[in-house]
């Protein structure tokens, strides 16, 4: 990589942000379309990201990815939003043109794309998601757009799952239930699609999120984490003849979008991937 007084800067800000797997995908992307570009981790503490922002302005950064837990409240200091992020409340990528900050959220956006890709059909299914935190707004809202005909939120913090179920309730027919295991037995009864949104699963030891024995057969499972490339949810779920697909589509696709908000290009989506697939498994899935 050749950095000039010419190269575009671009970043991420989070905190922590060293873990963040943006900077290997993007420079990749940068790289295979040939944009004179570099991509690099902004560590901002909470208390600084107002500064931080406006440091955007000032050093011309081009475009930002942001992560947690600057999501939501970089909103306040954003000139203009995309009507995603204006519904979601939360900005994962922002466009810096003129000085003028645009926020956007592409969660949404690439987990729809991770769907078409897969060839997971959402019109008129019936789709149950656990969790209720920033993930699952966006994720929830994909369903909808999507075609979802119900959308069943369940969240073992209850309050926090109105929440959510309110917000996706202006867009199709949502009811919200609490986590308990005679309520997820009955709603699996007539149910199409599982949508896992929370972190359980990621470590190992973590417990389930029901009795995955009762998971219906032929159905399609989804799991929004990504390391491992398989969780306790989404083998169980393979094991019993369903349609299974792990996060590492929408972490692609969701930076695909960032990328082609920045630069108007489309973006090379299997580089994106087999860079990411390289880090996270060794190449394996």
């Amino acid at each position: 990589m050749k950095v000039t007084g010419k190269t575009a800067v671009y970043g991420i800000f989070g905190y922590p942000v060293k873990h963040s797997l943006s900077p290997l995908m993007q420079n990749a992307a940068f790289s295979e379309r040939g944009i004179d570009a570099v991509y690099v981790p902004f560590e901002v503490s909470p208390e600084n990201l107002k500064e931080a922002v406006g440091g955007v302005k000032a050093l011309k950064v081009k475009g930002l990815n942001v992560t947690v837990p600057h999501k939501e409240r970089i909103v306040e200091y954003l000139d203009y939003l995309s009507d995603e992020a204006e519904l979601l409340g939360a900005v994962n990528t922002v466009k810096n043109e003129n000085g003028e900050l645009t926020g956007y959220n592409t969660d949404a956006e690439g987990f729809l794309r991770s769907l078409v890709e897969e060839g997971v059909e959402l019109e008129g299914k019936r789709a149950l998601m656990f969790g209720a935190g920033g993930a699952a707004r966006a994720v929830g809202y994909a369903l909808l757009k999507g075609g979802v005909k119900f959308l069943n939120v369940v969240n073992r913090n209850f309050s926090r799952g109105k929440e959510v179920g309110e917000l996706l309730g202006k867009l199709g027919n949502v009811l919200v239930y609490p986590l308990k295991e005679s309520t997820v037995e009955v709603l699996l009864r007539d149910v199409d699609l599982i949508v896992n949104t929370t972190s359980l699963g990621m470590k190992p030891g973590d417990p389930h999120l029901f009795d995955y024995s009762k998971i219906p057969s032929g159905i399609t499972v989804i799991d929004i984490i990504y390391n491992p490339p398989e969780t306790p949810l989404l083998k169980a779920a393979r094991e019993k003849g369903c349609k299974t697909v792990n996060g590492l589509g929408m972490l692609v696709h969701q930076g695909a979008v960032a990328f082609e908000i920045w630069t108007g290009e489309k973006a090379p989506v299997e580089t994106m991937r087999e860079v990411l697939k390289r880090e996270l498994y060794g190449g394996n899935t």
